[in-house]
């Protein structure tokens, strides 16, 4: 079975990303989870969070953060 991958996304309120995916599934994923620590509280600045986009299979922000696919998918509802 091929990976389902993201196909665009765009960040909602409260730290949420609306992903649509290749199988033509809209999805919300909560990125609040991720958000403590080092590498991913950066994001908690909204134009950071919001600078979010598609970067291969996954999601990533311009200062490297990404979340793994599968968690994308199997994570989001």
């Amino acid at each position: 079975m091929p990976r389902i991958k993201p196909l665009s996304v765009k960040p909602l309120e409260n730290y949420c990303l609306e992903i649509e995916f290749s199988n033509g599934e809209k999805r919300k994923f909560d990125c609040n989870p991720y958000l403590n620590g080092d590498w991913f509280s950066e994001l908690l600045d909204k134009n950071k969070f919001n600078s979010v986009r598609i970067a291969g299979n996954t999601v990533e922000w311009p200062s490297g953060q990404d979340i793994c696919p599968d968690c994308l998918f199997d994570n989001s509802l």
